[in-house]
């Protein structure tokens, strides 16, 4: 009985470490939650007709970084791949790493958007007053013009948002002063 309970309470500490990696499959799978789908290159069918993906960026004000797109918006056929692009300076006299975070509006959108190749997610280290060009892949599946719960949309927002990477926080003595949602630096 004893060596039963251990096993479901390993199995539940287990889960509850796996859950966030989980839920980001989950969510990078179905869309949910305008999570778009990444993977996978453009559609084998590409509509005659187009849809507008708008571009915003947001920086976070604990990272000294200017964000933004490259490009304001852009108009192409459903189940075409496009490339678009965000550049970042670091406003900072000291190296900072940021990491994005992505979402797409109305966010029932989410699962017919596809990005083939992001900079969200991955840590990106920025010298004194550097600047970059991060690049992004992706494209609409045409079947958002046949699904009723889209089939009005014609502009979807891809939207970025950079934050200090929690490691760069750490280092810097910025997560001290982040405030109290941040809760405690556990080392």
């Amino acid at each position: 009985m004893a060596g039963a309970l251990a096993f479901v309470i390993a199995g539940m500490v287990g889960l509850s470490f796996a859950s966030v990696p989980l839920y980001r499959m989950f969510c990078a799978y179905t869309g949910f939650g305008g999570t778009p789908r990444i993977g996978g290159g453009e559609s084998a069918t590409v509509s005659a007709t187009s849809i507008t993906v708008r571009f915003n960026a947001d920086t976070n004000p604990g990272l000294a970084w200017t964000f933004a797109p490259a490009q304001k918006q852009v108009t192409l056929p459903l189940g075409a791949e496009q490339m678009a692009f965000y550049t970042a300076h670091n406003d900072a006299s000291t190296p900072i790493t940021g990491v994005a975070a992505y979402n797409v509006t109305p966010e029932r959108v989410g699962k017919y958007f596809h990005k083939t190749a992001c900079f969200c997610f991955n840590e990106q280290t920025l010298a004194a007053n550097q600047q970059m060009q991060f690049p992004l892949s992706f494209w609409v599946d045409p079947a958002i013009a046949n699904d009723p719960n889209t089939a009005d949309v014609k502009v979807i927002t891809l939207s970025y948002t950079f934050f200090r990477s929690l490691d760069d926080a750490a280092r810097t003595g910025a997560l001290a002063n982040a405030g109290p949602h941040v809760g405690p630096l556990v080392r």
